[in-house]
């Protein structure tokens, strides 16, 4: 049953990872239309601009927790990689539980006020021709670290289980 529970949430995390990455693609793609009408034919939007920060945070919030899924996030590989996996294992659960979880937890916790505010203001760009609506990207934080929680505790479970098996 908790297996099952972990696979389903491992699930999620990497559909919403898959979601990072074709934000990504459109992003790219906004990038090069927008570098094109500016230089081009010297005609430029604000509201594209901001859209461009606006798809850069959804790539990087979303993208948090499929980093860590896929091991891709940031180590010291140098000396990681020259410890035993029974020291990578400790290594990574100790990372875990004393850093990203408590660091997780205080964003969310921080960040809640800061999300709530906003949806309360029903905050916009301040730029004439920007975005409405930028409430709802800064609402991506609290939800990507909850899924760094999810994806944490996942990490977790499997790291205990490689140790068990390793020891």
């Amino acid at each position: 049953m908790v297996k099952r529970s972990f696979h389903l949430l491992e699930s999620l995390v990497k559909w919403v990872g898959y979601s990072a990455g074709i934000a990504l693609a459109v992003l790219i793609l906004l990038v090069v239309y927008d570098a094109l009408m500016r230089y081009i034919f010297q005609s430029g939007s604000i509201a594209l601009q901001e859209l461009e920060w606006h798809l850069f945070d959804v790539v990087i919030m979303l993208g948090i927790a499929y980093t860590l899924q896929r091991a891709s996030h940031v180590r010291v590989d140098i000396f990681y990689d020259r410890y035993t996996a029974k020291t990578r294992h400790i290594i990574n659960i100790i990372g875990i539980l004393f850093f990203i979880l408590p660091f997780s937890l205080l964003i969310i916790y921080v960040g809640f006020d800061f999300v709530w505010l906003s949806f309360e203001q029903i905050e916009a760009s301040s730029d004439p021709g920007g975005l409405p609506y930028r409430f709802v990207v800064k609402s991506l934080m609290p939800i990507a670290f909850t899924l760094l929680i999810v994806q944490s505790i996942s990490e977790v479970y499997k790291e205990f289980t490689h140790l068990k098996a390793a020891s």
